[in-house]
C-alpha cells in the first residue's frame, strides 16, 4: 500500500537531509506508528505520503515513494487528497470555515459529493468523534483538543483509503485520546483503512498499532518491526516498558492489563506513598476569586477559586473543553472575566494590558508559533531580553542582571537541548523544537510566575525530562508554576499539587500523589500498575521496590 525506496529528502537552504535512505513497505490495512526524537523527520515522512513534500516545501528529493500505485511526487497534493486524508500537527492552521459542521462539510463540497450523501457523512463523523453537541459552535471558541477532533473528523468524512495523522492526541485528554484511537481502529477493522501516525506519547498509542517505524536523525534509513519486539529495544519507550525492562519482565507488556500480570507478583509497601510537597503557607502570587468566563453564552468557568504560592507546581488537568486554557489566558488578560477577581503578585490585573502583565509573568500559549518572529533561535531570546530591559542588541553583549537573575540565552538553550539550533530559523523547525524555542523565549527572564499551556506538545521523552528538571529547579528556587497539560506522565514528574477541572468547576485539589492515584482517568501508568502505593513515576516504582 505504501512503499518508500531509498528516499532521501533535504529542505531548501539546509545541508543535512531530513530523511536519509528510507526504505520500508506497509501493506493495506496497516496501523503504523512513526516514532523518533524531535527533529528526526517524522512529520517529513508523513508529508511525503500526500505529496506535500516536496510540492509545498520545495527542496530536493531522491528515491521514490508509492501510495496504492500512485506517485505523490508526480501526482501532487491535489490528486493525492482523494486517496490520502491528512491531519496536521497544528489543527489551528488547517481550518477554513468558522463553524464546526461547515468545516467538516467543506472538503466534501470541494470533492463534489452529492448533498444527501454529504449530510450522511457529516452525521457519521460527528457521532463517531463525539462532536454532535459542538456542531454549531464557532471554531475559535473551541479548546485545542476539540479543534483537533474536528480536524480528524474533516479528514475522515472524505473516506480516504489512507489516513495520515501527525500528533493526533497531542491536545486530547486521556479519555478523548482513547476514544479517537478506538474509533480509528474500528474504521481500520471494518473498512480496511490504512493508518499511519506520528506520536510522542507512546503510552497512549502503542497498544493500538501493529507496526513501529523508528527514525534516528543520526542514522540513515528506518527501523521497522512489531511493537512487541521493538518497544524494549529502542531508546524511546513509555513508563510501562521502562519498568518492564528494569524488572526483567518478558514478554514486554504494552498495556496495563498485560503489565498487571507481572506487577501483582512484585512485593511492595502500601506505606511508601510520596510525601506532601506543599510549601509553608505564604502570600499567594496567583489568587483567583470567583472567576466566571463564557464563550457564545456558553459558560467556560463557573466561580473558580484558586491560589498558587511560591515553590508550587500546580498542574491543571481535565477533559478537553473543561476550561483549563481559558483560566490560564484570563491570568494575563487575554480572556476577560465576566465576574470575579484575579490578583497577580499582589496586584489586581483588571485594566492592565497583557504586555504589562507579561513583564512579570512568563506565559506560554498552546500555539508556540504565536511567540516566534525572529530570524534565528538565539535572536528570539535576545528580543525578549531587549523588550524587558530596553537595551539594544549591541548593549546586550554586555552583562545585564535583572533582579537576582542573569539572562543567559546560550545556557538556557543548552539546558533545553536545542543549543545546536541557535542559528536556525525558528519556523523551519519541528513542532517540538519550536515548542522549546518558545519556552526559552518566555523563560529567559527568570520570571517568578510561570504559566504554561501544554508545554510538552511535540516533545519527546528526553526533551520532557529536560523540561521537568528545569521546572523542578525553578520551583526549588521559589517560582510559582501553573501548568495546563493532558500529559499525565509529565504531570507525575513535576506536580506538587493537582487541580482537576470539569465543566468549568474545580472538582478536586490536592497533593499530586493521592490526587493522581485516585483518578480513574488521569492516573499515570505507574499508579495503574501498582495501585495503592502512591507511586507515580518509574523512579518511584524502582525506589519503592528496592526499599520494600
Amino acid at each position: 500500500m505504501i512503499t518508500f525506496n531509498n528516499l532521501t529528502y533535504t529542505y531548501p537552504n539546509t545541508s543535512h537531509p531530513a530523511l536519509r535512505d528510507v526504505t520500508l513497505s506497509l501493506p493495506e490495512g496497516s496501523v503504523a506508528l512513526v516514532i523518533g526524537s524531535s527533529g528526526s523527520g517524522k512529520s517529513t515522512l508523513l508529508r511525503c505520503i500526500g505529496g506535500l513534500v516536496p510540492h509545498f516545501s520545495g527542496g530536493t528529493i531522491q528515491g521514490s515513494v508509492l501510495v496504492a500505485g500512485h506517485d505523490p511526487v508526480l501526482d501532487g497534493p491535489t490528486r493525492m487528497s482523494r486517496l490520502v486524508g491528512y491531519v496536521f500537527q497544528d489543527p489551528e492552521t488547517q481550518a477554513v470555515m468558522e463553524r464546526v459542521e461547515d468545516e467538516i462539510a467543506f472538503g466534501l463540497e470541494q470533492a463534489g459529493i452529492p448533498h444527501a450523501e454529504m449530510r450522511i457523512r457529516v452525521e457519521e463523523v460527528l457521532d463517531l468523534l463525539d462532536l454532535a453537541v459542538l456542531r454549531d459552535r464557532l471554531l475559535e471558541s473551541l479548546s485545542g483538543g476539540e479543534r483537533q477532533r474536528v480536524a480528524i473528523a474533516a479528514a475522515l468524512a472524505l473516506r480516504p483509503r489512507v489516513l495520515v495523522l501527525d500528533e493526533p492526541t497531542s491536545q486530547l485528554d486521556p479519555q478523548s485520546a482513547e476514544d479517537v484511537l478506538s474509533a480509528l481502529i474500528r474504521l481500520n477493522q471494518d473498512l480496511g483503512l490504512t493508518i499511519i501516525l506520528a506520536e510522542h506519547r507512546l503510552e497512549r498509542v502503542l497498544p493500538f498499532v501493529d507496526t513501529l517505524i523508528y527514525l534516528d536523525d543520526t542514522q540513515p534509513g528506518a527501523l521497522v518491526g512489531l511493537p512487541s519486539t521493538l518497544a524494549a529495544e529502542l531508546p524511546l519507550h513509555p513508563p510501562i516498558v521502562a519498568i518492564a525492562k528494569a524488572l526483567g519482565w518478558h514478554p514486554t507488556p504494552l498495556t496495563i492489563k498485560a503489565g498487571l500480570v507481572f506487577s501483582r507478583t512484585v512485593a511492595r509497601s502500601s506505606s511508601l506513598t510520596q510525601p506532601s510537597a506543599r510549601t509553608e503557607q505564604t502570600t499567594a502570587v496567583i489568587d483567583i476569586r470567583g472567576l466566571h468566563i463564557s464563550y457564545d453564552k456558553t459558560p467556560a468557568l463557573r466561580g473558580v477559586d484558586l491560589a498558587v504560592q511560591p515553590g508550587e507546581v500546580v498542574v491543571l488537568l481535565g477533559r478537553s473543553g473543561s476550561g483549563k486554557s481559558s483560566l490560564l489566558r484570563s491570568l494575563v488578560g487575554l480572556t476577560p472575566a465576566e465576574r470575579g477577581q484575579i490578583i497577580m503578585n499582589g496586584q489586581d490585573i483588571r485594566g492592565r494590558e497583557t504586555a504589562d502583565i507579561c513583564r512579570d509573568v512568563a506565559f506560554l500559549p498552546q500555539d508556540p508559533n504565536a511567540l516566534l518572529f525572529a530570524e534565528t533561535v538565539h535572536e528570539e531570546l535576545q528580543i525578549t531580553i531587549q523588550n524587558h530591559t530596553g537595551r539594544s542588541k549591541t548593549q546586550q553583549n554586555a552583562p545585564s542582571k535583572i533582579g537576582n537573575h542573569q539572562p543567559d540565552p546560550d545556557r538556557l538553550l543548552k539546558r533545553l537541548g536545542i543549543a545546536a539550533l541557535a542559528q536556525r530559523y525558528p519556523r523551519d523547525l519541528s513542532v517540538g523544537e519550536r515548542q522549546r524555542v518558545a519556552l526559552g523565549a518566555v523563560l529567559i527572564m527568570g520570571a517568578q510566575v510561570l504559566l504554561l499551556d501544554e508545554p510538552t506538545r511535540g516533545l519527546d521523552y528526553r526533551a520532557k525530562q529536560l523540561l521537568a528538571d528545569l521546572l523542578v529547579g525553578w520551583r526549588t528556587e521559589g517560582s510559582a508554576i501553573l501548568l495546563v497539560t493532558h500529559d499525565v506522565e509529565f504531570a507525575a514528574l513535576v506536580a506538587t499539587r493537582v487541580v482537576l477541572l470539569a465543566r468549568g468547576e474545580i472538582i478536586a485539589d490536592g497533593d499530586s500523589s493521592p490526587t493522581l492515584s485516585a483518578s480513574p482517568l488521569f492516573a499515570p501508568q505507574a499508579a495503574r500498575l501498582f495501585p495503592g502505593t502512591g507511586w507515580l513515576t518509574v523512579e518511584a516504582v524502582l525506589r519503592g521496590i528496592e526499599q520494600g
